[in-house]
C-alpha cells in the first residue's frame, strides 16, 4: 500500500548539504538529498512525495526549486508522476540476498474443487441486503454508538440475538445473558477462562471433533479429555469416567460424524452436569440447517443454569464477518466478565448491521433460501456418489454442510487425500479430526462452498483418487 507523505517530517528526513563544488545550486542539492533518501530506503518504493508547493513551504524554499528537483529525479527514474495523481517513488534498492540456483520444488496445483468441510456458500452471501444494513446503520447510529464499545457487545444486538434464539432455537436467553464475540472459538476460549477461574481444570471434548476446540481449551489452561461419539452422540457413561466437570458437545449436529444427540443422552448429560457440579458447553455451529424435519431445539433451554450456548454466523453468512454469541448461565456471568477483562467485542457498526439484518427479516429469508439450496446440493452429492463411488456409504444426519463417506478398508484415505490434492481436489479424512488414527476409513465431504455444477467433476476426481489410494493389505 502506498505510504502517504504525511508519514514523514520532511525537514528532518532530507539532509540538504551546504553548497560545494559541482553542486552549489539549491535545486541540485535538494535533488541529491531526495536521491540519497530513496537509495537508503528511507523513502520506500510507492511512497508519495509532497506537492511541490507544500514541500517548498515546509523547507522554506521557492516552489521552482522543488519542481526542478522533482523534474531531475523523474528524468533519472527515481520518481514518477501522473496527471491527477501524486508524484511517487518509483525505485527501490536491491537489498534481497542472492538466490541460490538450486532447482525449486514444483508448485502445488491450484485447487479446482473444494469438498473439504467448514465453509458455507460464499457465492450466495447476501451482499446487497448486507450493504443496505450497513448503510442504514451508518445513517441512524447516534454519536455515542461511535465511542468506546461495550466489551459484552452492543445492547441492541444482544437483545436481537436473545429474541432470535428464543423464537428459532428454543433457548432461554435474554440480553443480559448474551455476550457478543468473534465466533465460536472466541466464545469457547472466554468460557474456558471463566471455568478455569471457577476451579474447573478438566474439559471433555467429542472424539472425533474439531481440533480447534481442543486447542482453544488448552490455550485457556484446561486439560482436555476426548470422549467417544457413537450413533446417539456423546457417550455420557464414558464422560462420567473422566475427571472433567465440563464438556463441549454438538447436540443438534455433531461434527464430523453428523449424529444428533438422542433425547435420552440429552437428559443424561444434563443430569451428569448437575451431579458433577459442572457445565455443558453447547456448540450450535450449523444447527439451522436440518433437511428432514425442523431443527432440534438447543439443550440450553433444558437447564440454562448448567448449559452455555455458543453460536455464530460463520456457517450461515460468512466467517469473514467475525460475529458470534455466547449465552452464559446467570451464576457464571460475573466470572465470565472477570476472566476476560481485555477481550474486545467485534466492531460496533458490524454488530448493528447484523441486528438490522435480523430485525428486518433478512436473516430468516436468507436461511430459508440456504436450506433449500443446501438440501438440493446434498441430494445431488449423495446421488452422484451412489452412481460413481458405489463402494462408499454415506453417513450422518440430513443436516449441516457435510456428509461422512465410509469406505472399504482397502482404501488408504490419507493416500487418497494426497492424490486428490495433486489433481486439484481438496478433501479431508475423518482421522484429521481424531486424536489418533482409527481402523475405520472415511472422508468428511463438505458441500457448502461448491457449486452444483462442480459436484459431478469433483466426484469424478474423488473416484480417481480412491483408485490411487487403494491398497491390497488394508490401511497404510
Amino acid at each position: 500500500m502506498p505510504i502517504s507523505q504525511t508519514n514523514f517530517a520532511w525537514a528532518t528526513l532530507l539532509e540538504v548539504d551546504p553548497p560545494k563544488r559541482g553542486r552549489s545550486r539549491l535545486h541540485e542539492r535538494l535533488a541529491h538529498a531526495l536521491r540519497t533518501a530513496i537509495r537508503d530506503g528511507r523513502l520506500p518504493e510507492g511512497a508519495a512525495v509532497p506537492p511541490s508547493r507544500a514541500l517548498a513551504e515546509e523547507l522554506g524554499y521557492s516552489r521552482w526549486v522543488v519542481t526542478e528537483a522533482y523534474a531531475q529525479l523523474i528524468a533519472e527514474g527515481y520518481l514518477s508522476a501522473r496527471v491527477g495523481s501524486a508524484t511517487r517513488v518509483s525505485w527501490a534498492p536491491d537489498t534481497a540476498p542472492p538466490r541460490p540456483h538450486a532447482a525449486r520444488a514444483p508448485a502445488a496445483p491450484p485447487i479446482r474443487y473444494d469438498l473439504a468441510p467448514g465453509l458455507p456458500d460464499l457465492r450466495a452471501f447476501p451482499r446487497r441486503r448486507w450493504a443496505e444494513a450497513v448503510r442504514a446503520v451508518i445513517g441512524s447510529a447516534v454519536h455515542y454508538d461511535l465511542g468506546l464499545p461495550d466489551p459484552t457487545g452492543h445492547p441492541v444486538l444482544r437483545t436481537t440475538i436473545a429474541q432470535y434464539l428464543r423464537r428459532s432455537r428454543g433457548a432461554d436467553a435474554h440480553a443480559g445473558s448474551v455476550t457478543v464475540c468473534a465466533g465460536i472459538t472466541d466464545g469457547l476460549v472466554r468460557t474456558c477462562r471463566a471455568l478455569r477461574a471457577e476451579g474447573i481444570t478438566d474439559l471433555a471434548v467429542e472424539e472425533p471433533g474439531w481440533r480447534r476446540l481442543h486447542d482453544a481449551a488448552t490455550s485457556a489452561g484446561l486439560r482436555v479429555h476426548p470422549v467417544p461419539v457413537d450413533e446417539e452422540g456423546l457417550r455420557v457413561d464414558d464422560l462420567a469416567a473422566t475427571p472433567a466437570r465440563a464438556a463441549v458437545v454438538g447436540a443438534a449436529h455433531q461434527f464430523p460424524t453428523g449424529t444428533v444427540l438422542s433425547p435420552a443422552r440429552r437428559a443424561r448429560l444434563v443430569r451428569w452436569a448437575r451431579d458433577a457440579d459442572g457445565f455443558v458447553i453447547e456448540d450450535d455451529y450449523d444447527a439451522e440447517f436440518r433437511y428432514d424435519h425442523h431443527p432440534v431445539a438447543v439443550m440450553q433451554g433444558m437447564d440454562p443454569g448448567r448449559v452455555f450456548l455458543l453460536g455464530s454466523v460463520s456457517k450461515t453468512l460468512s466467517p469473514a464477518l467475525g460475529l458470534g454469541w455466547l449465552v452464559a448461565p446467570a451464576a457464571l456471568i460475573p466470572a465470565l466478565r472477570a476472566a476476560n477483562p481485555v477481550t474486545a467485542a467485534p466492531p460496533v457498526l458490524d454488530q448493528l448491521a447484523l441486528a438490522t439484518f435480523i430485525d428486518r427479516g433478512w436473516y430468516d429469508a436468507h436461511l430459508r433460501a440456504a436450506r433449500r439450496r443446501f438440501r438440493a446440493r446434498r441430494d445431488l452429492l449423495v446421488r452422484t456418489l451412489g452412481a460413481r463411488v458405489p463402494q462408499g456409504r454415506v453417513g450422518g444426519t440430513a443436516a449441516g454442510l457435510h456428509i461422512l463417506l465410509h469406505l472399504p478398508d482397502t482404501v488408504d484415505t490419507r493416500a487418497a487425500v494426497r492424490a486428490a490434492a495433486a489433481a486439484g481436489l481438496r478433501l479431508a479424512e475423518l482421522d484429521d479430526y481424531r486424536a489418533q488414527r482409527s481402523a475405520g476409513c472415511a472422508l468428511v465431504l463438505g458441500y457448502g462452498n461448491i457449486s452444483d455444477s462442480e459436484i459431478p467433476p469433483a466426484v469424478d476426481l474423488l473416484r480417481q483418487a480412491l483408485v490411487a489410494g487403494r491398497t491390497t493389505s488394508g490401511r497404510a
